[in-house]
């Protein structure tokens, strides 16, 4: 018993340290992971950091996509389907044919544009670059569709984008807006400066007028005897706020702009459409395409898929949008937020001790 007790004992100590060293090893490969996992965010943060604070703003980038030759692969794709194999190379030939004679002689542009409004009119700044891209290169037997989507918004923001349209006019090129879904108030000022409108049978077209919500609060201050104090140098620095009492003369004064606005805007509007009766049509209401159509504030009925197919044997079709380029900065952010495994994810990953199956 005792000469084979110490082989034994021997052999339990042996097997013991192994699996303490392979213990010991591998929270140390785990700690190393961890740790380096750790350091790779940590580099990340700081060279987000670093290209923000020294990073320059890269221009905007002016993206043109030929929807002449979409078109054209769109069809010749559906037509493998549908034609025998026969009549298939046949029509590739006469195609092959046609557009020979169509390079000898130039196809005029149709430049596409989209502007999809929200309350501020964000997109003007894009609008105003690619009409300037289409200005230094557009000959007078060229023209632009603007499919235009929005309900409109604030006066300025709006202004500013039909008066960007307008440079268009004064050019001798002639645009037309397509209304798929809504063009009403800042939208249909945008839309009016178009020699042609043409909407969606169910498109809201409309909202000639002006509208401004205020909540006050003064009342709920008082009652609570909470005094508040509004100093302005001008009569009529302020008419209605959120905190100052409303008295009648304010109240005066604010409709009184409101008034005035909405001359404006239907000025602008007499100048593009004389022939609208505006008794009827600056009420503020709003019209499906039908309905606009009979009172004179589309030209057509029919949708911008409709006028590029059309135009697609005329025209060469050009789609122009502005990308603002994303600085250093942001891809990183972007690359990091879109991540899919996230560090604890990967610490889990990196050793199988605690894994819930």
């Amino acid at each position: 018993m005792g000469k084979g007790s110490r082989p034994l004992s021997r052999t339990r100590l042996d097997v013991c340290t192994m699996e303490w060293t392979q213990f010991f090893l591998d929270l140390l490969s785990f700690s190393l992971k961890t740790g380096l996992i750790v350091l790779g965010f940590a580099a990340v943060i700081l060279l987000i950091t670093w290209a923000s604070l020294n990073g320059k703003v890269s221009p905007d980038q002016l993206k043109i996509e030929n929807w002449s030759e979409k078109f054209f692969t769109q069809k010749d794709h559906l037509l493998s389907f549908t034609l025998s194999e026969k009549d298939l190379k046949k029509h590739r030939k006469e195609e092959k044919k046609s557009s020979k004679k169509a390079d000898e002689i130039s196809k005029p542009n149709l430049f596409v544009l989209q502007f999809d409004g929200d309350i501020k009119a964000s997109q003007t700044e894009a609008l105003k670059n690619e009409i300037t891209a289409v200005l230094s290169v557009a000959k007078t037997q060229d023209e632009v569709l603007l499919i235009l989507n929005s309900p409109g918004g604030v006066v300025h923001g709006y202004g500013l984008a039909a008066a960007e349209l307008v440079r268009l006019r004064q050019q001798s090129i002639p645009l037309t807006v397509s209304l798929d879904q809504i063009g009403a108030s800042g939208g249909y000022m945008m839309a009016c400066t178009a020699q042609k409108i043409v909407c969606s049978p169910f498109a809201i077209v409309g909202s000639i007028g002006v509208l401004s919500q205020v909540p006050n609060f003064h009342r709920l201050l008082k009652k609570n005897d909470v005094d508040y104090h509004e100093y302005t140098a001008g009569k009529h620095k302020t008419t209605v706020s959120l905190l100052a009492e409303i008295t009648p003369e304010k109240e005066a004064k604010f409709k009184e702009m409101l008034e005035a606005t909405h001359e404006l805007f239907k000025n602008h509007i007499k100048k593009y459409r004389p022939q609208l009766d505006f008794e009827k049509v600056a009420t503020g209401e709003y019209w499906y395409g039908t309905q606009a159509l009979e009172l004179g504030l589309v030209d057509e009925i029919g949708t911008s898929q409709e006028i590029l197919l059309k135009k697609s044997s005329t025209h060469k079709i050009l789609f122009l949008k502005i990308e603002k380029k994303k600085k250093l900065s942001e891809k990183l952010m972007g690359a990091l937020l879109g991540f899919k495994n996230n560090p604890l994810e990967m610490m889990a990953k990196a050793h199988p001790w605690d894994q819930i199956h």
